[in-house]
């Protein structure tokens, strides 16, 4: 299995960035993973520039993806019952799972409809850089749970 992260803009906060490399290169470990960053929309308006990104999105998924929102309105899980989705994704024999996060005015409604899975991170309201630490930081302390590694203790 393959993680794809496609998130709108650039992490542009350097102790962010060197936070999310961390993570990524420890995920690195168990997964072969791929960060895909697109260009916020242009738009004159707010819906202009959502369906700018939003159709960025939907050009950059594979067809055969499984694809997980990062959505407020989606499904809370504590830390052993992702590793337990993982688990399910790997004996599923998914080859790939795309995590998206869309930009500050959020996704069209044809990404939550493409979405498989919307997965809600937390209640509180994060930045989208940090969104992307906690996401990939999260995954990286499911593979830990799951091979009984330290890391989650």
């Amino acid at each position: 299995m393959r993680f794809r992260f496609v998130w709108i803009g650039q992490t542009k906060n350097e102790h962010i960035r060197g936070l999310l490399q961390e993570y990524i290169r420890r995920l690195t470990r168990f997964v072969s993973c791929k960060i895909i960053e697109l260009r916020e929309g242009v738009g004159s308006s707010e819906r202009g520039v959502l369906q700018d990104e939003s159709k960025r999105i939907l050009a950059s998924l594979r067809p055969d993806a499984f694809v997980v929102l990062l959505d407020t309105e989606g499904e809370e899980w504590s830390s052993h019952e992702l590793a337990s989705q993982l688990e399910r994704w790997q004996v599923n024999g998914l080859k790939e799972v795309t995590f998206i996060i869309g930009g500050h005015l959020g996704v069209a409604p044809e990404i939550k409809e493409r979405a498989n899975l919307r997965w809600r991170l937390s209640r509180l309201t994060l930045t989208h850089e940090l969104a992307r630490v906690l996401l990939v930081e999260q995954l990286y302390r499911a593979y830990t749970i799951i091979r009984g590694l330290p890391y989650q203790k």
